[in-house]
């Protein structure tokens, strides 16, 4: 791992860019060391550098944690396929047209799910070699992925899952397999992820601890106040 650029922000944390073989990631820390990891996801296509995102992972480490985020395979500025960019394309239009998307969904974003978390688990192993980042895990961010990560990398001790309406089939059965603590987010009225669809995953899922928050609005409309929830969250957890 070699960090690239850095800086301090006003509340103290520590911003650094790093590259890790053809992964480029972001490292937020807190002023305090070793504080515990959060691996911060985002969706399908989305930079690590969205803004939405980068609050979130400033506000995390304001609260005393590590936060991570790296551009996937085929997401940000990574190189994207013609056949990525037209499966992208054939979803926005089936899902803005209504139609049936699960062929679509499941042929372009399983695989994306497939390469996305061994590079995962290659930036985890590297982060905690750092003597900033302290030794427990959590994940929160893109269901589909945290599903995954969460079955096959131990050293997850919780999550925090994102939407969940459309999720590949093989998370969905991967999701009995859950055992660790979780936290779902759902937007009620989200219109990229089925409310059934969401509240059914949740059922799936086998951890004994596991807690629904439902907010009414979009995809893009959780509440900032679900941040102070999700460090209390983290913190009974990880701390």
């Amino acid at each position: 791992m070699q960090f690239t650029s850095e800086q301090r922000l006003d509340d103290g944390v520590l911003e650094r860019e790093f590259i890790l073989g053809e992964i480029p990631g972001t490292l937020w820390t807190p002023g305090s060391a070793p504080s515990p990891l959060i691996l911060m996801a985002h969706n399908n296509g989305l930079s690590k550098g969205e803004p939405r995102l980068v609050a979130r992972a400033r506000k995390t480490a304001a609260y005393g944690y590590a936060v991570a985020s790296i551009d996937a395979a085929g997401c940000g500025d990574r190189p994207r396929s013609a056949a990525d960019e037209q499966a992208r394309a054939d979803l926005r239009r089936a899902m803005q047209a209504g139609e049936p998307v699960d062929e679509i969904f499941e042929s372009f974003i399983g695989p994306l799910v497939e390469k996305a978390v061994p590079e995962w688990q290659s930036t985890l192993d590297s982060l905690l070699s750092l003597p900033e980042v302290g030794g427990t895990v959590g994940y929160s961010g893109w269901a589909a992925v945290g599903i995954r990560l969460a079955v096959v990398e131990p050293r997850i001790a919780a999550a925090g899952l994102f939407a969940g309406g459309y999720v590949p089939r093989a998370q969905r059965e991967e999701a009995r397999q859950l055992t660790i603590p979780l936290l779902f987010l759902l937007q009620w009225d989200d219109e990229g992820n089925p409310r059934e669809r969401a509240l059914d995953l949740f059922d799936t899922f086998g951890s004994k601890e596991k807690t629904m928050h439902a907010n009414m609005g979009g995809h893009v409309g959780t509440p900032w106040f679900e941040m102070e929830d999700g460090d209390r969250f983290f913190a009974r957890h990880l701390r």
